[in-house]
């Protein structure tokens, strides 16, 4: 289980620009951060080096005393700003087959599917489905396949203002049972969190 994130002097440097530098957080159980910044300022890139994903030209990334390879294989899930779905499969098999990839199974499934209230979407193709709907989708994952750290872009964008105060209570409640959220935004995180402007 991850409790705990550190970035220590971590610098990025994406196409040959430099991103960011020097740039710290620590995140224990329970705690959530916000990144903002203007559009290409590094949010993105930096929430895919947390995730391994892109390589930081210094500084570490680090998960406490566990080893970063294991936690990132079975301790997070990063949302990206594009859903990742695939337009011809169904709601429930979307669903299904990212969950149980992920480690979810079908009580936790169940579970996603009610608190996001997809039930009359799953035996929708993902193409027939509005942006939020799409969202929602993509979101049902942190659910149905529990893991403590969540690496959102976006999360809240295509939401309209009540999806937006539901999931805030998810991530409150995700929060609650000692969760870890970093999340790129450029509206406000309904959580309380720390801010760290990225290109300051």
């Amino acid at each position: 289980m991850i409790s705990h994130l550190s970035l220590e002097n971590l610098s990025v440097r994406r196409g040959g620009r430099l991103l960011f530098e020097s740039l710290n957080l620590t995140l224990d159980a329970g705690e959530a951060a916000a990144l903002t910044g203007r559009n290409g300022a590094g949010k993105t890139s930096l929430l895919r080096t947390i995730a391994g994903l892109v390589q930081s030209e210094a500084g570490t990334v680090g998960f406490g005393p566990q080893d970063p390879g294991a936690a990132r294989a079975l301790g997070l899930h990063l949302i990206g700003h594009l859903d990742g779905l695939k337009p011809g499969r169904t709601t429930r098999e979307e669903l299904t087959f990212w969950s149980l990839w992920t480690g979810g199974g079908e009580v936790s499934i169940a579970l996603a599917i009610e608190t996001l209230e997809l039930s009359t979407l799953l035996d929708l193709e993902v193409r027939r489905l509005s942006a939020g709907q799409r969202r929602r989708l993509a979101l049902a994952r942190l659910i149905a396949a529990p893991r403590p750290l969540w690496l959102l872009d976006e999360p809240l964008s295509p939401l309209d203002a009540g999806w937006r105060r539901r999931f805030g209570q998810v991530m409150a409640n995700h929060l609650s049972t000692g969760g870890l959220i970093v999340a790129a935004v450029h509206d406000p995180l309904p959580v309380p969190h720390k801010t760290l402007e990225i290109g300051a």
